[in-house]
């Protein structure tokens, strides 16, 4: 999997940068926990201040493009995300630490 930054823009207003990307990948479209962990390592950012909006693949074609969010600060990102975009962006690692 292979990830391109399309655009990277601040938005003081909200605290964050909203980055567009593409991915490319070989076999199935790779899920969101996936593209979480390698955008926050490219981005030398939190994994649990990025949310990642959306993957939207094109019919036939083995790249997809998406929408992300880095928050700088985890109040305002708690307050302006939906509570299922959170859910589906938790890594496995908050997962087991709420099952506890």
């Amino acid at each position: 999997m292979e990830i391109k930054i399309i655009s990277d823009r601040q938005n003081p207003l909200l605290s964050r940068r909203e980055i567009r990307f593409i991915v490319a990948f070989e076999g199935a479209t790779p899920t969101i926990k996936d593209v979480k962990l390698k955008l926050a390592a490219m981005l030398n950012a939190d994994k649990n201040m990025l949310i990642v909006d959306k993957i939207d693949q094109e019919f036939g074609k083995l790249e997809a493009r998406g929408y992300a969010k880095l928050y700088f600060d985890e109040k305002i990102m708690n307050m302006v995300e939906k509570k299922s975009v959170l859910e589906k962006n938790k890594t496995e690692e908050e997962v087991a630490a709420e099952g506890e």
